[in-house]
């Protein structure tokens, strides 16, 4: 009977204990899932930036193999005018080593033989001097095209790790969702909508109420306001989808600058500014490293599209954007 009775005792202890496994508090998913689609939005545009290095290289590395044919053909030329020296050469003097040209099935690799060379080099050294430049140059360029072949990988499989990372981290939160129950799922769901809701008719109250002027920086910021509730998509760069870059980028097309669609890389454009002196249509930065962009809009507030489950929005400008430090803002 006793043994029984600590038996028990000792189930209820795993029911009641705190270590015991529990569905996470709504409040706690809430704040899971919010910290998880920020972390999306920090991949994504570290993928941004890959996807611009990729584009740059795949650029640099066509046109190295276009300037290496050019360099081909015109040590293939240089080939062909030795290769007629040699044989004039060998009909001008006799028999000779150079005999074995005649022969050859290919004259242009025999010319690699040095005494053979050295036959025709005093008195046409200006045709192997060419020769041998071109073919310096054809080596020298086949071993940068292989680094930046190597450079390319690279840079795609960083791609293909932030991106998965990213998607890793949606399917986390949306797993965290998914283990609430209905009515708390639900709950959880009704409130967010609330608030994206006030969000939302306070940004188009903002917005509504900027005026600004012709200078290039109020003309991005205009053009960025008008997408107010646009919903943010990784790469999107509009009409109606947005990511943090892909909004700053197309805001500041239509005032006639072209900006990379990459936080990390638009932050090396323009001038910088302090904190104390920004003006409406500046850029602001931040993270450690840069993972978000937003546009200054005057009277302490910011114009971005955020994270993935945000829209474009107007929001109150800190010093620090979620668990992201303010690192600087520029002016275009």
């Amino acid at each position: 009977m006793r043994i029984i009775l600590v038996f028990a005792l000792f189930l209820t202890s795993l029911i009641t204990s705190p270590s015991a496994v529990a569905a996470p508090s709504v409040a706690s998913a809430q704040r899971d899932v919010n910290r998880l689609r920020t972390l999306a939005a920090e991949k994504f545009e570290a993928a941004n930036e890959a996807n611009i290095r990729i584009k740059q290289l795949e650029k640099e590395n066509s046109a190295l193999v276009a300037k290496e044919a050019v360099l081909k053909e015109k040590l293939n030329a240089s080939s062909e005018i030795l290769a007629r020296i040699a044989i004039a050469n060998f009909q001008g003097h006799g028999f000779g080593k150079t005999v074995d040209l005649m022969f050859s099935a290919d004259p242009t690799q025999y010319l690699s033989d040095a005494s053979v060379l050295e036959i025709i080099t005093r008195g046409y050294s200006q045709e192997l001097q060419e020769f041998t430049r071109n073919k310096q140059k054809v080596e020298a360029s086949r071993y940068v095209v292989s680094d930046k072949t190597e450079l390319l990988k690279r840079e795609k499989l960083r791609l293909n790790k932030e991106v998965a990372s990213a998607k890793t981290a949606l399917a986390k939160a949306e797993k965290i969702l998914k283990s609430l129950k209905k009515e708390d799922r639900e709950r959880l769901a009704r409130e967010e909508a609330e608030r994206e809701d006030k969000i939302l008719n306070d940004s188009k109250k903002y917005a509504a109420s900027y005026a600004g002027d012709n200078s290039r920086g109020s003309i991005a910021l205009k053009y960025a306001l008008k997408q107010i509730g646009d919903i943010y998509v990784w790469a999107a760069a509009g009409p109606t989808r947005w990511d943090c870059s892909g909004l700053t980028m197309r805001a500041y097309q239509t005032a006639g600058v072209s900006l990379p669609h990459s936080s990390r890389i638009q932050v090396k454009y323009g001038k910088p500014i302090s904190y104390n002196a920004l003006k409406p249509g500046d850029l602001l930065f931040f993270g450690k490293p840069i993972s978000h962009v937003s546009l200054y809009m005057g009277g302490g507030k910011m114009v971005q599209a955020p994270r993935p489950g945000k829209r474009v929005e107007v929001v109150k400008l800190t010093k620090r954007f979620g668990s992201k430090p303010f690192v600087g803002a520029r002016r275009l």
